[in-house]
């Protein structure tokens, strides 16, 4: 039997990323707004917003404490993860959440004099921020990729 977990979400943070350390790794927990826009049968536009919890680990955690801010808006892909408990009060609890495999940050990029917490999308400064490997112009000579 095949099957696939796999989520890709577009939505902007509910919350300051906090990080914390977690058996000698570093973890953010974020809380995702995801929006969703359609039109009814009577024609009137409605707009529903699903709070998702993201779980980042590493390099990708402490970037996300360091760079965004509450508002900022990021695109996630990972994995679907059950997890079932035991509450305080002896009632069985289960929680929905995705496991990030990366977390790439949108937004232009902010300027470094304006605080972060301005709720404008947060980025490294121009001297962090790794450059882009530049593509070389393909010779028109070359034949089309085969897909």
């Amino acid at each position: 039997m095949a099957s696939a977990n796999f989520v890709l979400l577009i939505g902007n943070l509910t919350a300051d990323p906090e990080v914390r350390n977690a058996g000698g790794s570093s973890v953010s927990d974020l809380r995702l707004a995801v929006n969703d826009r359609y039109k009814n049968k009577a024609g009137e536009q409605i707009e529903t917003t699903c709070f998702v919890d993201v779980t980042v680990w590493g390099q990708q955690a402490e970037n996300c404490g360091k760079y965004l801010r509450k508002g900022s808006p990021v695109l996630v892909e990972g994995r679907l993860q059950y997890d079932q408990w035991e509450g305080k009060d002896g009632t069985k609890r289960s929680k929905l959440r995705v496991q990030a495999a990366r977390v790439q940050f949108l937004g232009g990029r902010r300027d470094e004099t304006t605080p972060a917490g301005d709720g404008g999308e947060a980025h490294a400064p121009p001297s962090a921020q790794p450059t882009a490997p530049t593509v070389e112009a393909q010779n028109n000579d070359d034949p089309p990729p085969p897909f």
